[in-house]
C-alpha cells in the first residue's frame, strides 16, 4: 500500500512541475479559458489533459484509503 502512495504522490508532483500549470479545479479551468477569449488553445488543451490526470491520481487514491478506512 506504501508504494501506491508514494506512487500516486510521485505523479501528482510531476504533474506541477510541467511547462504547463495543472488547475487545482475546474471552476480554475473554465476561468482560464474565459479569459483568453479563444486564444492560447494549445496550452488550455494541455491543461485540461493534465487536470484530467491529476482527477484519475485523485480517484484512485480516494478508492484507496476509502477501502482502508
Amino acid at each position: 500500500m506504501e508504494s501506491i502512495k508514494e506512487y500516486l504522490k510521485q505523479e501528482t508532483s510531476k504533474i506541477d512541475r510541467s511547462i504547463v500549470a495543472t488547475p487545482e479545479s475546474r471552476e480554475d479551468l473554465e476561468a482560464f479559458a474565459t479569459a483568453c477569449g479563444g486564444s492560447g488553445t494549445l496550452v488550455m488543451m494541455q491543461m485540461a489533459i493534465q487536470f484530467g490526470y491529476k482527477m484519475a491520481l485523485d480517484a484512485v487514491e480516494y478508492k484507496l484509503y476509502k477501502e482502508k478506512a
